[in-house]
């Protein structure tokens, strides 16, 4: 029985496919090519106070809507404003209800670096990032496996886009290399989306020395980050403790006051 990445990884090959009909990797190229030098999302972690990167997502799989009315330009700029190190803008439809239109516009909106959150499976996507204007790209060790991992960075550093590697076991670890630029830990299993802090207390260890490592998902509270910062962790990646708030903006601002 397919577990819930296996049902996202297929539909995306199905997605990637019609999108290659519609747009050349040729017409992205050129795209990627007129967009502005890229912003380095490392730096700017290490930079801002508790290095947080903000996401913005309407819905997941395992908790349906979130905030479906959510708007890029109400948003981006109430995290920029309230010390964001950086943007996370999920951009699969079916699952998460984004798109690639939503990094456009926050393109437009900030001088932040941009991630754009995706399963990505194929170079296609990382032009397709890159033509948007995304300064940094996710690959997902679970998804399409160490080796996988090691092409696509390679071929998104080519392109000027920064690479974070997104693991949650240690066998994943394999999957880094030197064109990784930020590791993170990610709490929640993506087969069954249970979710667990204590899945980056147990990996820290393992992670390659003098890494820039993250944490990702289920940081709800503060203090779970406080306690990570003092493990070793710079940076969070945190969504679903502001998009669930009326003023995602302000919910950011709290939480970075709480942070040692």
């Amino acid at each position: 029985m397919a577990n819930i990445l296996d049902k996202i990884i297929a539909s995306k090959q199905l997605e990637v496919d019609e999108a290659k009909q519609k747009v050349s990797i040729e017409q992205l190229k050129r795209q990627a090519a007129m967009q502005a030098t890229p912003i380095s999302m490392r730096q700017s972690i290490l930079s801002h106070k508790g290095g947080i990167i903000a996401e913005f997502k309407r819905r997941s799989p395992s908790k349906d809507w979130i905030k479906r009315d959510a708007r890029v330009e109400d948003i981006i700029p109430a995290y920029e404003v309230a010390g964001a190190a950086g943007l996370s803008i999920l951009t699969d439809n079916q699952y998460f209800g984004g798109n690639i239109n939503d990094v456009k516009q926050a393109r437009s909106l900030t001088s932040l670096p941009i991630l754009r959150k995706e399963f990505v499976i194929d170079a296609y996507q990382l032009y397709e990032a890159r033509a948007a204007g995304a300064d940094a790209c996710l690959l997902i060790a679970a998804a399409i496996g160490n080796e996988r991992c090691k092409e696509l960075a390679a071929v998104a550093h080519d392109i000027g886009l920064e690479v974070l590697l997104e693991v949650h076991a240690v066998e994943e670890i394999e999957a880094f290399s030197d064109n990784v630029d930020i590791i993170g830990v990610n709490n929640r299993n993506l087969k069954y989306f249970k979710t667990d802090p204590q899945q980056s207390v147990e990996l820290y260890n393992h992670l390659p020395q003098g890494v820039l490592a993250i944490s990702e998902s289920g940081l709800l509270d503060p203090l779970v980050a406080n306690k990570l910062q003092s493990i070793g962790y710079k940076g969070f990646l945190v969504g679903e403790a502001f998009m669930r708030t009326e003023q995602p903006g302000a919910a950011l601002s709290h939480y970075i006051q709480c942070l040692d």
